[in-house]
């Protein structure tokens, strides 16, 4: 009797108070797929569900991890609606082939670099011939590409060892390559561990500028199936502000990221992960919606289209129209 009293009065209440309140007092559940550490899509969950900022918009975010070849097959099926280690390219890729997937915001600004330890290697044009060592179907592996074109160089003329991400540093490690692709967070543990590692310049603030008139390169962040978007619009913008709220923390509080980010690492990693927050420069983050460099996200499918790595422009759709803050 009483138990009944009490779930009549919890009704009563729920039904007397605001839809707005009520629905705050309810997070909405979502669950977003993203690549496994060391990846850039992995550096901020953490941040997120640590310092309950998903709960702080209204939200309850599960975050799942994949290996790239999963996350790519299961996100472009629908099996899961929302991704957050999103590449541009990717999403364009996507999207030409009539998957109906859409650009929310970014999160990091493209950086790529080629190591080497061989002497011989003073440029990217001293790679012709010579091995190299990259994840070949990665968005990165494109961007540098066209990169090093623009330096008159086509990477084709290199005999290119495909691997995994992972594999990545273990190549530069054991210099069995003559160059390696890399990029955060594995570009910065390698200095860290290997400093005696030359970069090749790919001159590509210079380069980038010329080519699309502006600094920023959008190249990774978050996506979804518009079939989500059309049903959970009020969501988004919740969504886009726990993330710009944890970089924010991340930016102010380095030290205390990096341990998040990497919490069974070694001091020197994690110390290597602080400066690489602190400079910004390699690490790129930049947490914006898409509507608001929908230029730049154009000028990143040009250069894709210009190496064959896209067919062809996608489609408006795949960038997200409504303005994000």
């Amino acid at each position: 009797m009483f138990a009944r009293f009490v779930w009549s009065s919890i009704v009563v209440l729920g039904a007397l108070l605001p839809a707005g309140v009520l629905a705050q007092a309810i997070p909405a559940k979502i669950t977003i797929v993203v690549f496994g550490p060391p990846s850039l899509g992995a550096f901020l969950p953490p941040i997120i569900k640590a310092n309950k900022l998903d709960a702080a918009h209204g939200l309850d975010i599960t975050f799942v991890e994949r290996p790239p070849d999963a996350y790519v097959s299961q996100f472009n099926s629908g099996e899961f609606q929302l991704g957050g280690s999103a590449s541009v390219l990717t999403l364009a890729v996507a999207r030409n082939r009539g998957v109906p997937v859409t650009f929310l915001f970014n999160l990091y600004d493209f950086w790529g670099a080629l190591v080497t330890t061989n002497d011989s290697v003073k440029t990217v044009k001293d790679l012709a011939g010579k091995q190299i060592a990259a994840a070949r179907v990665t968005t990165n592996f494109a961007m540098i590409d066209w990169f090093a074109r623009r330096q008159g160089f086509d990477l084709s003329k290199a005999k290119v060892v495909n691997t995994a991400p992972p594999g990545l540093m273990s190549y530069a490690m054991a210099e069995r390559a003559d160059a390696v692709q890399l990029w955060e967070p594995a570009y910065t543990q390698l200095i860290a561990k290997k400093p005696t590692v030359r970069t090749l310049d790919l001159d590509m603030p210079r380069q980038w500028r010329e080519f699309a008139g502006g600094d920023s390169i959008p190249y990774l962040g978050v996506a979804a199936q518009e079939a989500w978007v059309k049903q959970n619009a009020a969501l988004v913008q919740p969504l886009f502000s726990a993330y710009k709220a944890a970089a924010e923390w991340v930016r102010k509080n380095p030290a205390k990221a990096a341990a998040l980010i990497l919490p069974k690492a070694s001091s020197a990693d994690q110390a290597a992960i602080k400066t690489l927050i602190e400079n910004n420069d390699r690490l790129g983050l930049n947490v914006t919606g898409a509507a608001s460099v929908r230029n730049e996200i154009e000028a990143v499918f040009r250069a894709g289209v210009s190496t064959k790595y896209l067919d062809k422009i996608p489609d408006a759709g795949v960038i997200y129209a409504a303005p994000l803050k």
